[in-house]
């Protein structure tokens, strides 16, 4: 059972329950799902160059939001990231909007997930580059998800941090110490009173709009009310301890930079009960954490829905040292070189391809052996999008989709 399954027994109903509710991006993704690796999309057939074995091939959606096609995204991703890793230890930070914020973020998804980048980047960078804590100018790559472990609206970002950065007279590197990079009660601070301001701001300047139950906030004396317990609310701010070195740092950013609300492995079943899913209960520790949840076919779907970012909206993005420009590349060998008079740097050992990536960009191209003999397989026929290719596939029938 996949995700896609849901969408096509289950998704006309619910499109009809939610007509004029849903915007064009949902139902795009919707459509898009349902038709990945089908011959809607069009494909090819490939044969064995030895002993002729042929399958077919349905081209994928590449839509960001689709559970089969983030492998060859992530895998073409990580090869641009490779050239910008440093050998310094990196550490994980993590930024989470409190629930009363997340609630008016569903209905303004564009700007206050834009506030939650802008808040999140300006305290790491400004608690970072203080003479009293780092005093250095850092950089970082920030990813933001939408969702909990059990599709819940939960708006967050994820950070990968380099442990220290170059001193702000640009002579030097300037290491964090091993297992610490910036007190997380200042970071908290920081980014509750950054992002409170932002929403003010963004509020006075007529960018954020209410519906439903949150109409009345239109107002802005009722805004600023709705807002200020949450100045004296704790803002979760988590930093984990420093991944060992860029390897492990590439394999961690191929779990998350391309991951959607759920993968077609936590399905469990289908049945008159509703759609069945594993998630993890962070309430919890050790293996009694992982739980099953069963929920109506619709209010999986619904929830499913929830994250699908506006159209053009760039989740991963990349501050500091790391910000794109044309002066990137010259940053990098620069902070490669102060670093280097703090202690040598090893040459970077080969960087393997996190399996699952490699196993899912492969369904795209015929680079994988032949399932009867290990032989290369060739192709030999390309067809449209809703049509039938001229060539049949050997007995038994040998689609490859790969729902990983």
């Amino acid at each position: 059972m996949e995700i896609a399954d849901i969408f096509r027994n289950h998704g006309p109903a619910w499109r009809r329950a939610m007509r004029g509710h849903l915007t064009h991006a949902q139902l795009k993704v919707m459509s898009a799902i349902e038709a990945c690796r089908t011959a809607e999309l069009g494909g090819y057939v490939a044969r064995c160059d030895k002993c002729q074995h042929t399958s077919i091939h349905y081209c994928s959606c590449r839509n960001r939001h689709c559970p089969k096609c983030q492998g060859s995204q992530a895998q073409e991703w990580l090869e641009a990231r490779k050239a910008e890793l440093l050998e310094v230890p990196y550490f994980h930070v993590v930024f989470t909007l409190p629930p009363r914020i997340g609630a008016i973020a569903y209905q303004n998804k564009a700007v206050i997930y834009d506030l939650l980048f802008k808040a999140s980047a300006e305290t790491l960078s400004t608690i970072a580059a203080d003479p009293n804590r780092l005093g250095v100018r850092i950089g970082f790559t920030s990813v933001l998800h939408t969702w909990g472990s059990a599709m819940t609206h939960h708006p967050h970002v994820h950070m990968i941090v380099p442990g220290g950065g170059i001193s702000l007279d640009g002579s030097r590197w300037i290491s964090a110490s091993e297992d610490f990079l910036l007190p997380v009660p200042v970071l908290a601070r920081m980014f509750r009173g950054k992002m409170l301001s932002l929403l003010k701001a963004a509020h006075a300047e007529g960018r954020l709009e209410f519906f439903g139950e949150h109409s009345g906030l239109a107002d802005r004396a009722t805004f600023k009310a709705y807002l200020e317990p949450l100045y004296d609310t704790h803002w979760h701010v988590y930093a984990k301890r420093p991944f060992a070195g860029p390897e492990q740092v590439l394999a961690y950013l191929a779990r998350y930079t391309h991951r959607v609300a759920i993968s077609n492995k936590r399905l469990v079943g289908i049945d008159g009960k509703g759609v069945t899913f594993t998630f993890k209960d962070y309430r919890i520790e050790g293996p009694g954490r992982y739980k099953t949840m069963t929920v109506a076919p619709a209010e999986f779907i619904r929830r499913f829905m929830l994250h699908v970012l506006p159209k053009g909206f760039h989740r991963i993005r990349h501050y500091g040292l790391l910000a794109t420009s044309r002066t990137k590349a010259a940053t990098i060998e620069r902070a490669r070189e102060l670093i280097r008079q703090v202690a040598p740097i090893k040459p970077p050992a080969k960087q393997e391809a996190p399996a699952d990536a490699a196993r899912t960009a492969a369904t795209d191209k015929p680079e994988h052996p032949c399932p009867s003999c290990g032989g290369r397989m060739v192709i030999i026929e390309t067809f449209e999008a809703g049509s039938t290719p001229r060539q049949r596939p050997s007995p038994p029938i040998a689609v490859r989709i790969d729902t990983s």
